[in-house]
């Protein structure tokens, strides 16, 4: 693929971005940046959290982890429903009462100073840590196809990069993402069906039917594990794919600040319906994307890359015309973008909310600049976690995600749990140090599972027993 080409192609799309960025941040006040002025429309919200959602594994390492798991993925999106029930009938009728900007400071107004303090910090980690690797995952395929052809090193085009993202989010914050979230949402689902469409127009597929067809007949269409030792059993990725939605959406800053801008708790739960209706499906056009790839590979002998994360990369910029690759450009760039620019968001969010208290220590003159520096901060912070990460991947990215949030956001979960569910009080000085065991301890019994639970393997599910953990644990220090 001529870089050149995808330099223009990618400039360009920056060019949409900033023109964006310019008109949602032209009339702003101090609040504008956390909370949007609770103006968003919750269709627009509902679409750009799809691209967000999504977001650059999901568009690289879903159809690529077909090859090596079929079709089993889909019962984690099976899953993903129930979750985000339980946070539409649940957790954001709470907020909205709570009126909060930060969703941590329930812990504050329910448990005292050390829950809060303990749950903005698990989510500052899990989100640092969970995004950069999302954005790791794309940096890859931009050095690939464009920065290495001029010499340019990994951590330069890194730099690249997440600047970008801080100078079109560091103004107008929350609403400004809501609106380049639906832009990125758009790029990334047409590059996905125009992949789909010009792979079966070479595999001689003309129509819909064909397409089903095809995709059902193959072996890798497989969608259910009822092998109960297997760590891709149905049970355990259905209540796993709950529970990380509930998690990772609604115990997340990041996600939950885009459903707060919307007007009402109406206009939110409808956003959550029709975000997970359509969620549903995306995930869907992904996997069979996946099964598309590897038959057009075997089709016309074309060896699969040794890291099945590299098969979409590899074939769009390598085997398909000109014109799809392109589309592929545009869709990991929009992939990359539509997660990274919220999370920076979000981050910079939480720490003034929670550990600066912005609101209650600063005068309104102090309170933006102050903002702004944060902003910075986490922009490089993610560089920093980007350049580490390169070094120490050797998974699936998909996987690696997942398993990250089973750690850090345990501790989340069984806060929120005891929370909501019994009336208890706790005696908080303790919790950092739950909040710390308890992911030991998983990590420790998920790594003998096999040894103490006659050939037991946990999977993703190690994020309920985490959270169960935390939730004993703060039994066991409640106040009498």
């Amino acid at each position: 693929m001529d870089s050149n080409l995808v330099l223009i192609v990618i400039t360009s799309y920056f060019g949409l971005l900033f023109l964006i960025s310019w008109f949602t941040s032209r009339n702003i006040s101090k609040d504008t940046f956390f909370t949007g002025d609770r103006q968003s429309p919750w269709f627009l919200v509902a679409f750009g959290m799809i691209g967000a959602s999504l977001s650059g594994v999901t568009f690289i390492s879903v159809p690529g982890e077909v090859g090596n798991s079929n079709f089993y993925y889909f019962q984690v999106v099976m899953g993903y429903t129930l979750g985000y029930f339980v946070i539409a009938k649940v957790l954001l009728p709470l907020y909205y009462r709570l009126n909060l900007v930060s969703i941590y400071a329930y812990l504050e107004d329910r448990f005292g100073f050390w829950s809060y303090k303990s749950g903005a910090f698990f989510f500052i980690l899990s989100r640092t840590l969970g995004s950069s690797i999302r954005v790791f995952l794309v940096a890859g395929v931009l050095q690939l196809i464009l920065f290495d052809r001029w010499e340019i090193p990994f951590w330069v085009s890194v730099l690249i990069t997440v600047s970008l993202i801080w100078l079109y989010t560091h103004r107008g914050g929350i609403k400004t993402v809501v609106w380049t979230d639906t832009l990125q949402t758009f790029f990334m689902l047409a590059a996905v069906l125009t992949s789909i469409y010009l792979i079966g127009k070479d595999l001689g597929i003309d129509t819909i039917s064909e397409y089903i067809g095809v995709i059902a007949t193959d072996s890798r269409s497989e969608i259910f594990n009822w092998n109960w030792q297997s760590g891709q059993n149905f049970f355990k990725q259905f209540v796993s794919g709950a529970f990380i939605t509930i998690v990772m959406t609604g115990l997340d800053q990041d996600m939950m600040q885009k459903n707060l801008t919307c007007k009402n708790i109406g206009d939110a739960q409808k956003n959550m319906l029709w975000f997970t209706i359509i969620l549903v499906f995306v995930n869907l056009l992904f996997l069979s994307l996946g099964i598309l790839l590897y038959l057009y590979a075997e089709t016309n002998g074309i060896a699969i890359p040794t890291r099945t994360d590299d098969l979409y990369p590899f074939l769009a910029t390598t085997e398909f015309t000109a014109f799809a690759g392109i589309v592929f450009v545009l869709g990991i760039t929009a992939a990359a973008y539509s997660s990274a620019d919220s999370t920076l968001t979000a981050l910079t969010t939480s720490f003034c909310y929670d550990f600066l208290e912005i609101e209650k220590k600063y005068p309104k003159a102090q309170q933006v600049n102050l903002r702004k520096k944060v902003h910075l901060g986490f922009t490089f912070l993610m560089f920093l976690v980007i350049i580490m990460f390169r070094w120490i991947n050797d998974q699936s990215v998909i996987n690696a995600v997942f398993v990250i949030a089973g750690y850090t956001y345990g501790p989340l979960l069984g806060l929120y749990a005891f929370g909501l569910f019994t009336k208890h009080q706790v005696k908080d000085i303790f919790v950092p140090f739950l909040a710390v065991s308890a992911p030991v301890l998983t990590f420790i019994i998920s790594q003998n599972s096999e040894a103490l639970f006659w050939g037991y393997k946990f999977g993703f599910e190690a994020l309920i027993l985490n959270g169960i953990l935390m939730f004993m644990g703060l039994y066991l220090i409640r106040k009498r």
